[in-house]
């Protein structure tokens, strides 16, 4: 990519990083928008500089990944709580709920050196060296509501569903809204829309696939 074309991309993408930036002003509870733009214009040019059509993604795709992860990045190098300390009480919890009998405090800090500073870091709310004694009385509740990159996916997610929802036919916005916020049968809504079961099931695996599609292109 020489000079002038890396600039027509810059002007053509730059409108992308204020768009994105203040999406996630707006799920993050950011009430600055001006790091998150100066983050995801850096996330911009590496974009830019890293891109390879021969992967088979477009660079406005590529590049709006770069912009929202440097955000992101942005957004944890403030958080008082280390991505460190995060990612070990997420290897915890994923490890605990893997197993049928929870492994006790010792089993666990073995399996996840660390874990139990990290877990008194997560719950004070507060920076907290992961080589340091760990503080008398500490609980071990942890709270992932705070996390910005949880947050954004949690929310951007049931963004798109709502909208990947108004996208569909009215029959197939039917049988999804029946199915999953009713509770109602496939088989009962076939008798409600006097369709065969058959047709209802395709209908669903039709409104699934699309509703599939457009949230993965929306989140991204």
């Amino acid at each position: 990519m020489n000079a002038d074309e890396r600039e027509r991309h810059v002007r053509k993408l730059f409108p992308v990083v204020f768009r994105i930036a203040h999406r996630v002003a707006r799920i993050c509870r950011v009430p600055d928008e001006d790091d998150l733009v100066g983050d995801g214009a850096l996330g911009l040019v590496r974009a830019l500089d890293t891109y390879d059509a021969a992967r088979g993604v477009t660079l406005d795709r590529y590049a709006r990944h770069v912009i929202l992860g440097a955000m992101l990045n942005g957004l944890r190098r403030k958080d008082p709580i280390s991505e460190r300390a995060r990612r070990r009480v997420r290897e915890g919890d994923r490890l605990q709920a893997a197993r049928e009998t929870p492994l006790s405090e010792r089993e666990l800090e073995e399996a996840v050196p660390g874990i139990t500073r990290a877990r008194a870091q997560v719950e004070r709310g507060l920076p907290l060296s992961l080589d340091a004694p760990l503080p008398v009385g500490t609980r071990m509740r942890v709270d992932w509501s705070d996390d910005p990159a949880l947050l954004y996916e949690s929310i951007a997610r049931e963004r798109a569903v709502y909208v990947a929802l108004e996208r569909l036919s009215p029959r197939q916005r039917e049988i999804v809204v029946q199915h999953y916020f009713a509770d109602t049968p496939l088989r009962t809504i076939s008798e409600s829309m006097a369709v065969t079961p058959q047709r209802v099931s395709q209908l669903h695996c039709a409104a699934l696939h699309r509703m599939r599609a457009a949230v993965l292109g929306e989140v991204q």
